[in-house]
């Protein structure tokens, strides 16, 4: 009798172990395993767009010939809130592009601040509270809502303000990006609320038209976004957001913080590029890959070296 006690003791241990073992892995504990950024290994997540990879890439690019890292490009996510999963997840370390209007809205699920510096310094504080990660400030440019117009129409029309397309609201043709028109908060019926605008020809269309349609004159103005390489390529000129409708949309690093206790030398790295691309710069970054169909990772080599960011000469 006695012994059956033993080995039921015994049996009850060895049980337990495998208990606390199993649920120990299952919960990721942070910084334990080499997905979550213990290895020499600096994942950083892109969306799909152009402005993503080119910033993507110079972040890579900086961190392989300054560090002894590797650094891997989680490339082609399909939004804002999939680029927080992989860093929540820690299955990426950095999101190399941050907008703070999207992480608000988007991830932190909080009301549109139409404030830059307080949206920043919003995005900044409750990333670092909820999720223990760094949002260092912009690079520089921010990736806006913006209506447009060509120069030959905006001196002959006198169009230097959003307000002042509404005396043209019933004769103007209007380009927009299709999935503004519903977007929450800052969609086409709200616009309509903030500046008394209704346009009568209200065209909206795929977002990669918007810029030819006008170019070609089918369109007065059109509603694109700040950073497209068209717009300085075609010489259009942005509209002021003079009733400060549109939320900002900063561009920043973010990045988890296991990565820069890990790696202490990557913050003054990193921030180096923290006001170092402006929103011409960007502008033509885009517009060398989309037109020129060069590669985004030949577009931020071609921006690393020629700003000096190497130490060693190319």
């Amino acid at each position: 009798m006695r012994e059956m006690k033993k080995q039921v003791k015994k049996l009850f241990l060895i049980v337990s172990i495998l208990i606390v073992t199993v649920a120990t892995s299952a919960c990721g504990l942070p910084g334990l395993s080499d997905s979550q950024g213990s290895s020499q290994n600096i994942r950083i997540t892109a969306l799909t767009t152009t402005e993503s990879q080119i910033v993507a890439n110079i972040i890579a690019q900086l961190i392989e010939h300054e560090t002894p890292y590797k650094a891997t490009i989680v490339n082609n996510l399909g939004s804002a809130p999939m680029q927080h999963q992989a860093l929540y997840r820690h299955d990426a370390d950095i999101q190399a592009a941050a907008y703070d209007g999207g992480e608000l809205t988007a991830n932190l699920l909080m009301a549109p601040i139409k404030d830059s510096k307080r949206a920043n310094d919003t995005v900044r504080r409750e990333v670092k509270k909820r999720w223990d990660q760094t949002y260092l400030h912009t690079y520089g440019f921010a990736n806006n809502y913006a209506f447009m117009v060509n120069q030959k129409e905006q001196k002959q029309d006198h169009l230097y303000n959003i307000s002042d397309l509404k005396k043209y609201q019933n004769k103007f043709s209007v380009g927009v990006a299709s999935e503004w028109v519903n977007a929450p908060g800052v969609g086409y019926s709200n616009f309509q609320t903030a500046y008394g605008i209704t346009f009568s020809k209200l065209h909206p269309m795929n977002i990669g038209l918007v810029y030819s349609a006008l170019k070609s004159g089918k369109m007065n103005v059109i509603l694109g976004y700040s950073t497209d390489g068209r717009i300085d390529s075609y010489h259009l000129n942005l509209l002021k957001d003079n009733k400060h409708f549109f939320p900002p949309y900063n561009c920043g690093m973010l990045i988890n913080n296991y990565v820069l206790r890990e790696h202490p030398e990557l913050k003054p790295l990193l921030t180096r590029l923290v006001g170092h691309i402006n929103v011409h710069e960007i502008r033509a970054m885009n517009y060398q890959v989309d037109d020129h169909l060069l590669e985004p990772a030949t577009v931020a080599h071609q921006f690393l070296v020629k700003h000096h960011y190497f130490k060693e000469a190319q």
